[in-house]
């Protein structure tokens, strides 16, 4: 049974991470017996692996048709943007009244700590990885185990966008790390003060302000994704 469970994840991670950079083109029909052979895996084990990204929102699923890639529209990225400002403005409340002093201070050093590596990275892969980081942190310090896994999913759907807005920002500054952290520290700030409208509307217009770049990311997307092999 161990054995089964582990060959069920290993299946589920390297399809999670093909669903999140879009290794299938948006709305496309995934054809099982390739990634059997591509995965090395069984039918029941992938098949498993492939329900479970349904259910994430990774694949959907058409009757008599099999499964499919997730769509990549504005619309839909919007509706993701407008959960995770829910779902974020609602931990930066709950952060407010329940993590400790302790864990405030050490979310502040994290910033400081962060803040060099930030200006000097070049890559989005790392700048998007610390941003997560940040918001992950503050996730757990609201305590609430549900709306840390709802943004690990929403991390996972948007990541393929938010890493060319990322590479879009660092272009426009010439090579250099986009922005700086701090609308990171206006959120952190208003969680020290234990400010919960504060810490809110400061996390709403940090998330806001990347929604309104989704249109052209999209439009991006959809070029790097059929652009003729050469």
């Amino acid at each position: 049974m161990a054995k089964r469970e582990s060959n069920v994840e290993r299946v589920y991670e390297a399809l999670r991470r093909m669903a999140a950079d879009f290794a299938f083109k948006p709305d496309q029909r995934i054809n099982e017996s390739a990634l059997s052979e591509v995965l090395g895996a069984s039918r029941t084990p992938l098949r498993e692996a492939l329900n479970r990204l349904v259910a994430e929102g990774f694949l959907t699923f058409q009757n008599n048709r099999g499964f499919f890639c997730r769509p990549l529209t504005p619309s839909y990225i919007m509706d993701l943007y407008e959960t995770r400002v829910a779902v974020e403005c609602e931990a930066a409340r709950l952060a407010c009244a329940r993590a400790s002093d302790e864990d405030i201070a050490a979310l502040a050093d994290d910033l400081d700590r962060m803040e060099p590596e930030y200006e000097s990275a070049s890559g989005p892969e790392s700048l998007l990885a610390m941003d997560e980081s940040f918001h992950a942190r503050l996730a757990q310090l609201s305590g609430n185990s549900e709306l840390q896994r709802i943004l690990n999913n929403l991390n996972g759907r948007t990541r393929y966008i938010r890493l060319i807005d990322l590479k879009r920002m660092r272009d426009r500054a010439g090579g250099k790390a986009p922005g700086d952290t701090s609308a990171h520290r206006q959120i952190a700030e208003g969680i020290a003060a234990r400010d919960p409208q504060a810490a809110a509307a400061a996390m709403r217009s940090h998330i806001e302000k990347r929604r309104e770049e989704a249109t052209e990311a999209v439009r991006i997307a959809f070029s790097q994704l059929y652009v003729p092999d050469e």
